[in-house]
């Protein structure tokens, strides 16, 4: 599935400051980014690292006082694999790859252990398959309210299971934490979401079951296979749109998705009741 995707920042910088964006498409064996342009006003220098096996994209930016306008448009083409649900189990713990542990243990959102009790009264008794963890996403539903302005950085899952209320970052947080309660490993996902209204950058998670990570959105405000992959972190914390060090007020965000294969309406993504995951790589590693 083909999309053009972007956004437009523009910031008010009253001194000397450092900006890591992370907003740049992920370069993955499913996501082909077949044109991008970033640019910058001021025209300043800029480093980017890519970090390992997760192919988050960072940008560092040393900005002076003034401001700054940051633009990026990439146009992508997307893989999806699609999976019947009802074929998919979770992995036991002595057979999960080393390197996933990370995703089954609390971290600063996603408080698990504070949970766990529960998580366990509500889907403990459920079949260990992909079905428990679309139970998960459905009490999120049911039970919270998606609710603007309900919360901020600072708001936890526990906060969010409390208050009943959140955005989609603190359904992503919760659904990871219930998750993690459960020994599923769970991670936090940044991206494009196309027919997200109003247009904004889109927080989602995915679950690790059977061999690979599949996407699960306990939101349903976009349909997971017109999800553009940004970057994948234990939580929010790592994977932030944009960090400040410094003195900086953002006057503007724009975000855009656009799917170019409009000539049918089989062509653009719907909401579907597979399983739905990005292609892993050619010796199916969890990447």
């Amino acid at each position: 599935m083909k999309f053009k995707v972007g956004c437009e920042l523009d910031y008010q910088v009253s001194a000397n400051s450092t900006f890591i964006f992370n907003v740049n498409v992920a370069k993955t064996p499913n996501q082909n980014i077949l044109e991008e342009y970033l640019c910058l006003e001021p025209d300043l220098n800029h480093e980017e690292y890519i970090a390992p096996v997760l192919d988050n994209r960072y940008i560092r930016i040393n900005v002076p006082s003034g401001n700054l306008h940051l633009s990026y448009q990439a146009f992508v083409d997307v893989i999806y694999e699609e999976t019947n649900p009802t074929t998919i189990n979770e992995v036991p713990i002595a057979q999960l790859p080393l390197e996933l542990l990370q995703y089954i243990y609390p971290s600063r959102y996603c408080q698990s252990d504070r949970l766990m009790r529960f998580a366990q009264s509500e889907f403990g008794d459920l079949l260990p398959d992909y079905s428990r963890v679309t139970a998960i996403c459905n009490w999120i539903y049911d039970n919270v309210t998606y609710l603007s302005g309900s919360s901020d950085q600072h708001t936890s899952a526990f906060d969010t299971v409390t208050e009943r209320a959140g955005v989609c970052r603190d359904f992503a947080h919760l659904g990871i934490a219930f998750c993690r309660s459960l020994n599923i490993p769970a991670r936090f996902a940044s991206g494009y979401a196309y027919k997200l209204q109003p247009p904004d950058f889109h927080a989602y998670f995915e679950a690790y079951l059977g061999d690979r990570w599949y996407l699960f959105d306990a939101t349903r405000l976009a349909p997971r296979n017109g999800l553009i992959r940004i970057g994948t972190g234990r939580d929010a914390a790592d994977i932030a749109f944009a960090t400040i060090f410094g003195m900086a007020e953002m006057n503007q965000m724009k975000v855009e998705v656009e799917c170019l294969e409009t000539h049918s309406d089989s062509d653009c993504p719907e909401y579907t009741y597979q399983a739905i995951s990005h292609q892993v790589s050619e010796n199916n590693s969890p990447v």
